[in-house]
């Protein structure tokens, strides 16, 4: 690395920032809790795929709150609160969406040709989803720690 690249000196503090975020997640979450939370997120992606929208209520903390950045948002709107406007977003639509693990914590992720296009990152709380994240900022999702999980 050159040193006198400003350029360069981003990146490798990208790369820090990344590999430091992963073990303090990491250190959050033991194993248990990782597989509670693939359990809520699979059987949300399933909800969703067959377009249960009282499975995805009970899946959903009443005070859920939907985000996604600007590159998923065209067009529509950045954010949505309450399990049923959030249920309704998601109804009938992550067909494509398979689990993943994201900075550490599982989430989901939509590829197409091999690339991520859309990540999903999800907070769980008390076994339900009370926060999703919506990323396709190419940059921001080339800046992620992604590995899919086994089906």
């Amino acid at each position: 690395m050159d040193r006198g690249d400003p350029g360069a000196l981003a990146a490798a503090a990208k790369m820090l920032a990344s590999r430091a975020r992963r073990r303090v997640q990491g250190a959050e979450a033991p194993a248990g809790d990782r597989a509670r939370q693939r359990l809520v997120v699979e059987a949300f992606l399933a909800a969703s795929r067959e377009g249960d929208f009282e499975a995805l209520l009970s899946l959903l903390d009443p005070q859920v709150v939907a985000r996604a950045d600007a590159a998923v948002a065209a067009g529509a709107e950045a954010e949505v609160r309450g399990a049923r406007a959030v249920a309704g977003v998601f109804v009938g639509r992550a067909r494509f969406a398979r689990p993943a693990l994201i900075e550490g914590a599982v989430g989901a992720v939509w590829a197409a040709g091999g690339r991520p296009r859309v990540v999903f990152a999800f907070t769980v709380s008390d076994g339900r989803v009370a926060e999703i994240r919506l990323l396709a900022d190419p940059e921001r999702l080339a800046e992620l720690d992604l590995a899919p999980l086994d089906d």
